[in-house]
């Protein structure tokens, strides 16, 4: 099972200093591209649109994906036309893919995500991947509860039990809701195929004039599939328009 949302949008923010929020918006292609150039830095980033909102414009920057599959033989397909529709479970497993080849090849060091939007050359440092953390400036009040005279001060050692385990409480949370999402996006998959084949055979049975009582049973499953419980609302899907779903996801 590959890495849950949560972990990839992680991971994409801070390899390429980005502020995304959903998986869905890797779908413009301009995060997959950078992701490859930031293995082997020769993608012209300067050609790749991140401020796009329609998919006529996401298309330019998966034929600069493309290109750099080929040029490094990458044998793999990409499925454009799912991917530019910004959906989340097409675009998830597309990152989860990018994501095990960026770990097998990324050759490691520092890579300047925004200097190479602007156009910059390949960073050649050994440091870490990311910007590194600027120095926290002392502010006055701090300054002065610091030097306050008579004040009671909590070391770092009579701290560290507490500290502790929060820390352990936080890691348990995080392996938790990792679990959840991994095994939510395992079952969403599967409900999705039904779904699918469900809606085929419908299609099917109507273009072929099938009575309505040989399809008793898909409908009884499609109706399953499709009720909700009291209170709950259905997200927007396709009825959206593309302005307004742009909006929201971008």
């Amino acid at each position: 099972m590959g890495e849950s949302r949560t972990e990839l949008l992680a991971w994409v923010n801070d390899l390429l200093q980005l502020n995304y929020t959903k998986v869905e918006q890797a779908g413009t292609g301009a995060a997959y591209c950078q992701i490859m150039d930031s293995i082997y830095n020769d993608v012209h980033m300067t050609k790749v649109k991140f401020d796009t909102k329609h998919e006529y414009e996401y298309v330019g920057n998966y034929k600069i994906l493309q290109h750099a599959l080929d040029k490094h033989k990458i044998d793999k397909l990409v499925p454009v036309d799912k991917l530019l529709k910004c959906k989340f479970q097409d675009n998830l497993e597309f990152m989860q893919w990018l994501k095990r080849y960026w770990d097998q090849n990324f050759p490691g060091g520092a890579y300047d995500a925004v200097q190479r939007r602007k156009g910059g050359g390949p960073v050649k440092s050994t440091a870490r991947v990311g910007a590194t953390r600027k120095p926290v400036a002392t502010t006055p009040a701090v300054s002065a509860a610091r030097t306050t005279p008579n004040r009671p001060v909590r070391t770092v050692k009579d701290a560290s039990p507490a500290v502790s385990e929060l820390n352990r409480q936080v890691n348990e949370l995080k392996v938790t809701v990792d679990g959840l999402e991994k095994e939510r996006d395992f079952y969403f998959a599967k409900l999705r195929e039904i779904e699918i084949l469900v809606q085929e055979n419908l299609d099917a049975a109507e273009m072929n004039q099938v009575d309505e009582h040989e399809l008793a049973c898909v409908r009884d499953i499609q109706a399953i599939l499709y009720r909700t419980e009291e209170g709950f609302e259905v997200p927007p899907e396709d009825e959206l328009d593309a302005e307004a779903y742009d909006d929201e996801t971008f």
